[in-house]
């Protein structure tokens, strides 16, 4: 290429030229010496491969800037500017958002046919001509693959899955946009539910869809963890919106955090094609925000259906015990007129012994079924979440993350232990 380019310079000078000297070219010879050669040698469009490092659009027009990166490094080798004018961006755009579900963002990569253009002021560039989405969607299947990877290696990929839900979930920590109309679906179907069940909802705004949800999400999540005790569960939801904004729920930091969040997490954001890496790690998914209300919904109605099951079982036992030494008791009175004719004249020092032993039996019959009352009730009781504090349990954080290996913690660390009452720092010694 580069002998083909050289060899297609000529001096556009006459021997003798004096006042630019033999050879010379002027800026605007030269670029128009370059843009020749370019036309003449890439005539025809070219497929390549690159990342997007940038995506603008600007009126009709989409403006976009490639760059390839060294193997194994971020430094850049090769960069470019490049652009779809609008007679081919209304054809690019929906084709290659329906096939990936995703628009075209910086960081993808790209295979895309260009024309190789060059233009005297404005440089070199590449007029984006077609391009293969199945390339694209490979590459975010191949990167999802490796943040699940990851979190598999980091052994933290099922974590919120094997957290118990508590019973009764009555407190929700919501995080969603509050301008979504998810979250007035959501309120709506869970606040006025038909079995009048109350629940407690508070929302934690973050942005549910561009580059800002990673961050906000997870600063929801901190915001709920550093108030744990109030809350039974998160729900994270998403009001609607296009498949392909879902691109912020698939990032490494966002999938740790949930994963290792020390309550659980639901997702309903809205979309039933695919899960995100989100929905993997986080304790249940749904598919919209409706469909996490009703789930709560169906919770409580499970978790009052099961109390009505006990209570009715311990009334029922408690009366069969009841009628049974009932009829024992009258039994056994029937017989005390004609023992007492007969213990009167020849047993009543044995009659008396026995009528105390009837006694006896009977109130230590009675006292059994009162403990077993007892028992019942304790075991109520022990199922109360907040009882879990009472006993004395905690939960130690490190930089902000639960610690469930001790291994993990070496002499000077710092942690923050979450109590019943309150939090402290301590020092690893």
């Amino acid at each position: 290429m580069p002998n083909t380019l050289f060899a297609s310079f000529q001096s556009p000078h006459k021997e003798g030229d004096a006042q630019r000297g033999e050879g010379v070219y002027s800026l605007y010879e030269l670029n128009l010496q370059v843009r020749s050669v370019l036309e003449d040698t890439l005539c025809e469009p070219v497929w390549i491969q690159a990342e997007l490092s940038s995506v603008a659009t600007r009126g009709p027009h989409c403006y976009v800037e490639f760059v390839q990166k060294a193997e194994g490094g971020n430094t850049f080798i090769a960069k470019a500017k490049g652009q779809i004018w609008a007679n081919r961006w209304v054809l690019i755009r929906p084709y290659f958002e329906q096939t990936t579900g995703q628009p075209l963002s910086p960081g993808m990569q790209v295979m895309v046919q260009v024309e190789v253009n060059f233009h005297e002021v404005y440089g070199y560039s590449l007029n984006v001509v077609d391009i293969n989405p199945t390339f694209t969607l490979g590459d975010i299947a191949r990167r999802r693959q490796e943040i699940l990877r990851q979190l598999e290696e980091e052994g933290v990929i099922n974590l919120n899955k094997e957290l118990e839900l508590p019973v009764p979930v009555q407190r929700i920590a919501v995080i969603s946009s509050e301008s979504a109309a998810g979250w007035g679906d959501f309120q709506n179907q869970l606040l006025q539910n038909d079995y009048g069940l109350a629940f407690t909802v508070q929302l934690f705004p973050a942005v549910m869809q561009g580059e800002r949800v990673e961050p906000t999400i997870i600063e929801a999540l901190n915001q709920i963890a550093a108030e744990m005790d109030r809350w039974d569960v998160v729900v994270i939801i998403r009001g609607g919106g296009a498949t392909s904004d879902l691109t912020g729920f698939d990032t490494l930091a966002l999938a740790e955090n949930v994963a290792q969040f020390p309550l659980p997490i639901i997702t309903g954001i809205g979309h039933e094609r695919d899960d995100t890496v989100l929905d993997i790690v986080s304790h249940t998914r749904v598919k919209t925000p409706t469909a996490a209300a009703e789930f709560l919904i169906r919770l409580g109605v499970e978790q009052l259906q099961r109390i009505d099951t006990l209570k009715a079982a311990i009334i029922e036992g408690t009366l069969q015990l009841l009628h049974q030494q009932q009829m024992r008791l009258e039994r056994v009175t029937g017989r005390i007129p004609s023992l007492w004719e007969l213990y009167k004249t020849n047993h009543l020092h044995r009659l008396d012994n026995t009528f105390s032993e009837l006694q006896n039996t009977v109130r230590a019959l009675l006292d059994r079924q009162r403990h077993q009352l007892e028992l019942v009730t304790a075991q109520l009781d022990a199922a109360d979440p907040v009882r879990i504090y009472r006993l004395g349990y905690s939960v130690v954080r490190k930089d902000g993350r639960a610690v469930r290996d001790a291994s993990l913690l070496h002499p000077g660390d710092e942690v923050e232990i979450t109590m019943e009452q309150g939090v402290t720092k301590a020092i690893i010694k």
